[in-house]
C-alpha cells in the first residue's frame, strides 16, 4: 500500500473505482492524522470552533453512513445523526467519554467496506432510495454519483482541518 498522503493512481476509467479508491485514501489521511496524538489532545480543540480531532473522525463516520446507507441503500440506522451531541443534525459534534480512537478509526474503515459494496453493487446514474434519509417530500433523491462527490468532498475539506490541527498540536505536517 502507498503511503496515504501519495494521491492514488489507478489505470482506471470506471469512475465507481476511482472514488472507492479517493475515499479509501482519505480514510487513511485521516487516520495517520490522529497516529501519535495522546487522549487528551484528541479530546482537546485548538481551534475557536471548538470541535476536537475526535469529534471530527466520528463526523466522519457518521456522515459517510448517513450518506450510502441511510441515505442512498434507505436502510435504517440507528442513529443517523450520532455524531451530534442530541443526535440532531443542528447540534454540535459529540464523543462519548468511553469512546476510543481505536473504536473510531475502525468505525471509520468499515463504514468504508459497505461504501465499497455500494459502488461495486450500483451505477452512479441511480438514484438513492426514499425511504431513509430521502423521503418522498423531498423531491428526487441525489445519485449516486452526486453521493460520492459530496462524501469525497467532506473527506477532502476535513483532512485539510486535520492538517492544521494536527501543526498546532505537535508541529507535524503532511508530505
Amino acid at each position: 500500500m502507498t503511503s496515504p498522503d501519495v494521491e492514488p493512481r489507478l489505470d482506471s476509467a470506471d469512475p465507481a473505482v476511482q472514488f472507492a479508491a479517493y475515499l479509501d485514501h482519505y480514510r487513511a489521511v485521516v487516520a495517520r492524522k490522529l497516529d501519535g496524538l495522546s487522549d487528551a489532545q484528541l479530546r482537546t480543540s485548538l481551534l475557536p470552533s471548538g470541535w476536537t480531532p475526535l469529534e471530527l473522525l466520528t463526523h466522519l463516520v457518521h456522515m459517510e453512513r448517513r450518506w450510502f446507507v441511510w441515505g442512498f441503500l434507505g436502510e435504517p440506522v440507528a442513529q443517523p445523526w450520532g455524531d451530534n451531541a442530541d443526535d440532531a443534525p443542528d447540534s454540535p459534534w459529540h464523543v462519548p467519554d468511553d469512546v476510543s480512537r481505536d473504536e473510531l478509526v475502525a468505525a471509520l474503515y468499515a463504514g468504508g467496506e459497505q461504501t465499497r459494496d455500494v459502488l461495486a453493487g450500483h451505477g452512479l446514474d441511480e438514484r438513492g432510495a426514499v425511504g431513509g434519509r430521502f423521503t418522498a417530500d423531498d423531491g428526487l433523491p441525489p445519485t449516486l454519483l452526486w453521493i460520492c462527490f459530496h462524501v469525497l468532498q467532506e473527506y477532502a475539506r476535513h483532512a485539510g482541518h486535520l492538517d492544521i490541527v494536527r501543526e498546532l498540536a505537535d508541529g507535524e505536517t503532511g508530505e
